[in-house]
């Protein structure tokens, strides 16, 4: 996990706003407004790698409300669109969504319906999704 949150700092594009990392209470409020506990991974990511800017996708992030990337707001659409309950989107395509469930295993929900793609971990999601867009 430390080589790849390593490798995405590294791989950070210089933008003109950056993005902030969130503290350990923010990813408790989210958790409150999601009504969802978040995934080990997905909390690592999010304190230690949220703030990465790199590549095509842009998954999601809980340290600025007002960002088209915060988790309960995609979270939101994901579900309204019919993401089911149980996953919480980590990255948004379009009206499709990479999503984790409780266990940490990632899936591509695509044309409204879960695809066969998945990835056992969240940092193996990185490796082999987002570092290759």
């Amino acid at each position: 996990m430390h080589e790849v949150i390593d490798k995405l700092q590294e791989l950070s594009e210089q933008v003109p706003v950056p993005l902030d990392l969130p503290d350990f209470d923010q990813l408790v409020e989210v958790e409150e407004e999601i009504l969802i506990p978040l995934p080990a991974e997905l909390k690592e990511y999010l304190l230690h790698a949220s703030d990465v800017v790199y590549g095509s996708l842009e998954p999601v992030t809980v340290a600025d409300p007002g960002s088209h990337t915060y988790l309960p707001e995609v979270a939101a659409y994901a579900w309204s669109i019919g993401l089911p309950r149980d996953l919480i989107p980590i990255c948004q395509v379009g009206d499709d969504f990479y999503c984790i469930s409780q266990e940490g295993e990632i899936y591509f929900w695509q044309d409204y319906q879960l695809s066969e793609d998945t990835w056992e971990s969240f940092w193996q999601w990185v490796e082999d999704v987002w570092l290759e867009a």
